[in-house]
Formats: structure tokens, sequence, C-alpha cells
């Protein structure tokens, strides 16, 4: 099942709207789709590298408005409409460990972990954000942050090297994601040590 919806959506590509397929893509898989955005965005930017910017614009706003729709549905509805899409995915045991930890300083270290490589995968990191009433503001600028550095990290590197970077972006992205997030939550929570501001996790 999974490889066929990776299918389907990577032939979105080559359609005429594939565009407007983004933005779906974008907008859904930061609530309750299954397959990133990027299976989506690369080939098209590849294809039209005087586009990617556009794209990776296009990509970051309906990330980030779906990410508000995510965070809707853990702040309104999450016993009628979260919890049920995340035990669908097999996610709701990993949430809800989450929660038990979740606050200010941990949920910015999985939005930006979430945003720049997919772990965890965006959706769980919405709907906990508003399950648990984070700032909406808070929420929307680290979302903003992860998502836009991810996609247009991704366009910059298409723009330059084109089809010899599909490889390396395929495989190696993720660990330099990851690494990078990593350097940016132990320079935050180094700054919050030396200024002394107390308990760094809620649990």
């Amino acid at each position: 099942m999974l490889k066929r919806l990776y299918e389907w959506t990577l032939s979105l590509a080559a359609r005429p709207r594939a565009e407007l397929w983004l933005a779906i893509v974008a907008f859904v898989e930061s609530s309750v789709f299954l397959i990133p955005a990027d299976v989506l965005f690369v080939p098209m930017a590849l294809a039209r590298p005087d586009r990617a910017w556009r794209f990776a614009f296009v990509a970051t706003l309906f990330s980030v408005l779906g990410g508000i729709a995510g965070y809707a549905l853990g702040y309104y509805a999450f016993e009628a409409l979260a919890k049920p899409v995340l035990a669908f995915y097999g996610k709701l045991g990993a949430f809800e460990q989450m929660r038990a930890c979740a606050g200010p300083d941990t949920t910015l270290i999985l939005l930006t972990t979430s945003g720049l490589a997919h772990l965890p995968p965006i959706k769980v990191v919405t709907i906990l954000a508003g399950a648990v009433h984070i700032g909406l503001t808070f929420f929307v600028i680290s979302c903003v942050l992860a998502r836009g550095a991810r996609f247009f990290a991704l366009a910059l590197l298409l723009r330059n090297y084109g089809p010899a970077i599909r490889h390396f972006i395929e495989r190696r992205l993720k660990v330099i994601a990851v690494l990078g997030a990593a350097v940016l939550i132990l320079l935050y929570f180094g700054l919050k040590l030396i200024a002394g501001s107390g308990q760094l996790f809620s649990c």
C-alpha cells in the first residue's frame, strides 16, 4: 500500500497541474497524509529549475497552512478526529510518549527535527502542538523556519546541481538535516543553560 501511494504521489509531478498537486500534498502531509511533499517537489524542481524557488514557496506556504490544520485538529478535536488518524498510521503510542514530555522546549525540538528531516513525522508534531496548547504564533514561526529551510535548501541544490544531486538528496540529505537540527538544538539549550533559565524538559 505504501509503495503504491508513493508511486502515485511521484506520478503527480508529470501532470499539467503538478503545482496544484504540490500545494495539496504539502498541505495534507502536515496533518493526515503519509508521503512527504519532497517526493513531488524534487522531480518538479528538476524538470523546471527556473521555477524551483516558486515551488519551494508553494510547498512551504501550504505545508505551514497544513500544519495549522493539524494544530487545530489537536487543539479542538483530538479525541474525535486526531486520535483516529494517529491510530490509523500506528503513531498513537509514539504520540502519547511525546505528549508526556511536551512543553515549549521539547515541542521546539520536535518542530525543528520534523520540519528539517521528517523525524518524527510532521503530522504527529502538528497535532501534538495543538493538543498541548502550544502558542499558535510560536508554532507558526517554527514551522515557517523549519519547513522553509528544507524546501529552499532543496531548491538551491536542485537549481545549482540538477539531476546529479538527486542521489545525494535521497540518500544523504536527511542525515545532514538531522545534524543541522542537532546543532541548532544544542545551541538553544546551551544558551538556556548559560542564562540559567531552569528546567529544560517537562518530564
